[in-house]
């Protein structure tokens, strides 16, 4: 199902949190919101977006924590309202965990931060040359790809798709495997075989800066699995259910926090291939990218209550 009927179903409901982190943008956060704790799968996407909210909330007063979890767990963990907040809900790829827990009010889905995204299978551009660019050319050639294809975490929805993929008698797949991987692990591989021509198949996805280091195809006739336009997607903001109601400034924030795919390929590729963490990333592009400051924290207060963008700006360093 695709997120736009995901919103619409909980219509009502968005509009309540709207309304909240809203109407209390202005009031301090209560001590209990003071230490904010997110999820990340450990993409460098997250990590970079991750970054962020990181120095965000320093220069605001307030504390994150992270967790390193997959998906699922991700999921399990706001729902029992042990995590707070994950700025990496891919929809529709992840529909499946997010629609029967918003239906429970067990999460809430605050914002999209990234739209004009995409998420299904790719292949290195002389693979595509062989005669690979549809999901109904892979069977043909099994041998050259020794019936793998390589995914990311296992139990992720990326991963889950692949096997459903594999599993339709249509795209005559039987035999082949899913290969689950760590995202540094899946790119090593296809950073092993591109130099030698070997034939490889992986989950690609955009923003990312495999796609500058490597000339890639994406496969047309995804779309049973990862949905039309190459598995065109939106990430969103997704809380724990209440969140905005009981940390409103906290959700004034993050309903703001919004990003761009230039700016997650840039710091992407400063974690990826410059071996920086996702917080050193993000304070790089934010003192190259001041202004975007001033449109997140409009209307945020630091945690006791003051304004928040002198506040950032003062704690990262930025003058004016």
């Amino acid at each position: 199902m695709r997120l736009s009927r995901l919103l619409a179903s909980t219509a009502f409901a968005a509009l309540g949190v709207a309304a909240v982190a809203s109407s209390s943008a202005r009031a301090a956060d209560p001590a209990s919101c003071t230490t904010v704790r997110m999820g990340t799968p450990g993409w460098s996407d997250i990590q970079s977006t991750n970054g962020i909210a990181e120095l965000l909330l320093t220069g605001l007063g307030y504390k994150q924590q992270i967790e390193t979890l997959s998906v699922p767990i991700t999921y399990q963990a706001l729902s029992n309202g042990q995590s707070d907040v994950f700025l990496g809900n891919w929809a529709p790829a992840q529909d499946h965990f997010t629609k029967p827990l918003v239906a429970a009010n067990k999460i809430d889905v605050l914002h999209q931060n990234l739209d004009g995204a995409k998420y299904t299978l790719a292949v290195p551009d002389y693979v595509a040359a062989g005669g690979v660019k549809s999901f109904a050319d892979l069977a043909a050639h099994g041998e050259e790809f020794h019936h793998k294809i390589y995914g990311i975490d296992a139990g992720s929805p990326g991963n889950q798709n692949i096997q459903k993929a594999i599993d339709n008698p249509a795209l005559k797949l039987s035999g082949w495997k899913v290969v689950p991987s760590s995202e540094q692990g899946m790119l090593s591989e296809v950073s092993r075989d591109v130099p030698h021509k070997r034939w490889v198949v992986f989950l690609g996805w955009a923003p990312h800066p495999m796609n500058t280091k490597f000339n890639l195809t994406y496969l047309a006739g995804g779309d049973d699995y990862f949905g039309p336009n190459f598995g065109g997607a939106t990430v969103n903001t997704v809380t724990r259910s209440g969140f905005a109601q009981a940390c409103p400034n906290l959700a004034h924030l993050f309903s703001q926090l919004t990003f761009s795919i230039p700016a997650e390929n840039m710091m992407m590729n400063a974690i990826d291939n410059e071996r920086q963490t996702g917080t050193q990333a993000a304070a790089a592009y934010l003192k190259a990218h001041p202004e975007l400051l001033a449109t997140w924290l409009d209307g945020v207060t630091t945690q006791d209550g003051k304004p928040g963008l002198p506040a950032v700006k003062t704690s990262l360093g930025i003058g004016g």
